[in-house]
């Protein structure tokens, strides 16, 4: 008998037999347990994380007695790790804690998720018309320089930004013209696009700057000061003081959201995505579509390069600078099953990974290499259909060919 048909009319009761009320809860009880130890709750006891987490299991326990296999194996790994995640910072000293968590932690990772926030939201523009971007890493590479080259020679960084986008378009460009009007290999044609990119850079910084970093002085993307806020003690170190890319990441998020599934644009991408040629018999034109997505794509892939550069990189560039941050944003992507906010929420949770790997020096590099890991092993999960399956529009990556 489901759940639905043992429920006795009272709320609180039917929403206690929900099993993905349960499934969900008990995965955030999980991460809770995690964040017991920490600033600014800071337990010094065992009992509290441990607590939380095993409720957090048997939450897992509860959904999975009603069938949701998936998110009650999810709920109980969260609530497993979230056990000695809480356990291994109740056994910190607080000193180590309060230099690995503070409010600066939150400013870090927004400025290592951005590029990954610009590199997702590209990607999924491009894979819900059809085509799927592995050359995501080569067009941000592309921005990265040519945004550094752009503000040097045109003494502001909007020119840089407009170069650099601009440099990601055509690259996305060439990469459309044989993805969709050749029907080439999509995989093996965005691994091109990769390496040429590669090679493009390097010719260019070798012949432009004789592979040197690139001179002092160079215009930057500023960061928006927010008053009032800055001074604040702890929104100030966290939200006070951040990058205009970061700010503009937010708002790409929103209005791609707005654009993707609230607009006839965006139904006319997804509808290509999805059944072209349902999409071509009544009157969308299919490739037209699809170049603009790609080119669209490379344009946003190539801004958090610009920033990567000319924000993050503080007016530097050196070879392969991205270092697969274009492949990290595709599995943000992933994770994010093709939606803005799931993607957003990927490349935090990446950046977050990665700022926190960084200060976890303090305790041991191997600490922090183990913690960079966690993303990727996160994505497999994901991809595997352990908490949900992902599912891609059902035309990525098949070429079309009008009859």
């Amino acid at each position: 008998m489901s759940w639905t048909a043992r429920a006795d009319g009272n709320p609180v009761s039917t929403w206690l037999r929900n099993p993905a009320f349960t499934g969900y809860t008990g995965m955030a009880l999980g991460a809770f347990a995690a964040f017991l130890g920490i600033p600014p709750i800071q337990a010094r006891t065992s009992t509290w994380p441990l607590a939380v987490g095993i409720v957090a299991v048997l939450l897992g326990v509860a959904t999975i007695s009603r069938g949701r296999k998936r998110i009650g194996f999810g709920a109980m790994v969260a609530g497993l790790v979230g056990i000695g995640l809480g356990l291994l910072a109740t056994r910190s000293s607080v000193g180590n804690l309060n230099a690995v968590f503070n409010p600066s932690l939150i400013a870090q990772t927004f400025a290592f998720g951005t590029p990954l926030v610009f590199g997702a939201i590209a990607g999924m523009f491009s894979e819900r018309s059809g085509v799927v971007n592995i050359g995501l890493e080569g067009m941000m590479l592309m921005g990265a320089f040519w945004g550094v080259y752009g503000a040097d020679k045109g003494g502001t960084w909007v020119m840089g930004l407009v170069v650099g986008m601009c440099a990601g378009g055509l690259l996305a460009l060439v990469y459309a013209y044989f993805a969709i009007h050749l029907r080439a290999d999509q995989i093996v044609g965005g691994t091109a696009v990769n390496f040429l990119a590669l090679g493009i850079t390097g010719y260019f910084f070798f012949q432009l700057y004789n592979g040197n970093y690139v001179s002092e002085g160079v215009s930057t993307i500023p960061n928006v000061r927010i008053p009032g806020i800055a001074d604040m003690h702890f929104l100030g170190p966290a939200i006070g003081d951040l990058n205009l890319m970061v700010w503009a990441s937010f708002v790409l998020v929103i209005s791609s959201y707005v654009v993707m599934f609230k607009t006839p644009i965006g139904l006319r991408i997804r509808a290509c995505g999805e059944h072209p040629r349902a999409a071509d018999t009544v009157g969308i034109n299919v490739y037209a579509v699809r170049y603009g997505s790609v080119v669209l794509s490379g344009l946003l892939a190539a801004a958090g390069g610009v920033y990567l550069s000319d924000g993050f990189g503080g007016g530097t560039f050196t070879d392969n600078m991205t270092e697969g941050r274009g492949f990290i944003a595709l599995a943000a992507m992933i994770f994010g099953n093709w939606r803005p906010a799931g993607a957003f929420a990927a490349a935090i949770l990446f950046g977050f990974s990665s700022a926190v790997a960084l200060r976890l020096q303090v305790y041991s590099a191997s600490a922090s290499t183990l913690f960079n890991v966690l993303p990727y092993v996160l994505t497999l999960i994901a991809v595997a259909g352990v908490i949900g399956r992902t599912v891609p529009p059902a035309a990525d990556g098949k070429p079309y060919r009008k009859q």
